[in-house]
């Protein structure tokens, strides 16, 4: 598996975004992208698994106060495949790469559900309950980097 960055001049005519869910990304994105901006890394990314598109994830804008949030979204026709946890992982690692000092985070809807599972197996804790505008009250999950050090 591996990330594609989604950019702004994605050809939906591609064959490769024929599915429903593509198609609603890539117009998610055509909205989302002149509200928050293209700067990179700080983007959309789709998950590709043998040269097809089964997942999407992406960074909920640039840092701001030293925070950067993360969101997933996994095909229907490909979720319990471990997609979401792939592209979690993924986007930790490059926003740690990126800027090691970053506090991480994400939301979810407030209930435990397959992604606050997600979250809680890649070093997230629960934070608080916060308001998100597509979700309402939401729970705030923030990662814990694990920052052991071997021993000398």
């Amino acid at each position: 598996m591996k990330l594609r960055a989604i950019t702004q001049q994605e050809d939906k005519t591609n064959e490769q975004y024929a599915s429903a869910d593509c198609q609603q990304l890539l117009s998610m994105y055509d909205e989302f992208y002149p509200k928050i901006g293209f700067i990179f890394p700080w983007v959309g990314y789709f998950v590709i698994s043998q040269d097809q598109i089964v997942s999407s994830c992406g960074f909920v804008g640039q840092p701001k106060n030293g925070k950067v949030e993360i969101a997933y979204w996994t095909f229907k026709n490909f979720e319990g495949q471990g997609l979401a946890s792939f592209a979690c992982k993924e986007l930790v690692d490059l926003a740690y790469q990126t800027d090691p000092g970053l506090t991480i985070t994400a939301k979810t809807a407030p209930n435990h559900n397959a992604s606050t599972k997600i979250l809680e197996n890649n070093n997230f804790v629960f934070s608080e309950i916060v308001q998100d505008e597509e979700i309402g009250d939401a729970w705030l999950w923030t990662h814990k980097r694990l920052t052991g050090k071997p021993d000398a």
